[in-house]
C-alpha cells in the first residue's frame, strides 16, 4: 500500500534484541496514521493499569502515510506512550527530518520496549540497525548530546531524537527531542 514501507522494528533494550517485523497492512488502512497505529500497539501490547515508568510500558516512535513525501508538513511523525503525568495515553506530534528519514530507511515506526541497565541509543544507518553505548552521554544536555552523537556517527546530517538530564530522572513533563528542536 502506497505511504508504507511495511517494516517496523522492534527494540527490546532488557533482552538487547532488534527485530525486524512485517506491518499488517489491513491495520494501516484502519489505523491510518502514526498515531492511529501507533495508538493500537500501544493498546494492545501494554495492561491498561501498566506503571508509565516501569519497562512494561512502550513508546512508539511513528510515521503516518504522507511522511517523507511533498505533502505540506510531511516530516512530523508521533511519539506515542503511556503518559507517567495523566496515565493515560499520550501522544505527541514532532516535526522536522527524524520521521522522514526513518522512512527513507525503511521503517513505519519503532517500538521500544523493556530497559536497558546502561544507557543506550539505537543508530540506524545502511540497512544496520544496533543498539549502542551512550554512556558517555549521560547527565549532558540535549544539545551536548547531539553533537556528541553526531560525531560518534560521523555524519553532521544524521538525525538525532534524545532526552536530556530531566528524561534521566523521570521527570513526568520530560521531553524526546529531535536535531535540537
Amino acid at each position: 500500500m502506497a505511504g508504507y514501507t511495511g517494516q517496523f522494528l522492534r527494540i527490546n533494550l532488557s533482552a538487547g534484541r532488534i527485530d525486524k517485523e512485517e506491518l499488517d497492512l489491513e491495520l494501516a488502512k484502519k489505523f491510518i496514521g502514526g498515531r492511529g497505529l501507533a495508538s493500537y500497539f500501544l493498546t494492545q501490547e501494554i495492561e491498561p493499569e501498566v506503571d508509565p515508568l516501569s519497562q512494561a510500558n512502550k513508546i512508539i516512535f511513528a510515521t503516518g502515510p504522507l511522511t517523507g513525501s511533498r505533502a505540506p508538513t510531511a516530516g512530523r511523525y508521533m511519539v506515542v506512550t503511556k503518559s507517567p503525568l495523566s496515565g493515560t495515553i499520550a501522544s505527541s506530534n514532532s516535526g522536522g527530518f527524524w520521521g522522514a528519514e526513518l522512512k527513507r530507511a525503511g521503517y513505519d515506526f519503532i517500538i521500544v520496549e523493556g530497559k536497558s541497565d546502561k544507557p543506550c541509543y539505537l543508530n540506524i544507518n545502511d540497512g544496520t540497525v544496533e543498539i549502542r553505548d551512550a554512556a558517555r552521554c549521560w547527565g549532558k544536555l540535549v544539545s551536548e548530546t547531539t553533537n556528541l552523537l553526531l560525531e560518534e556517527v560521523g555524519d553532521p546530517k544524521a538525525r538525532v531524537l534524545t532526552i536530556g538530564p530531566a528524561g534521566e530522572k523521570q521527570a513526568l513533563l520530560a521531553s524526546v527531542m529531535n536535531d535540537l528542536y
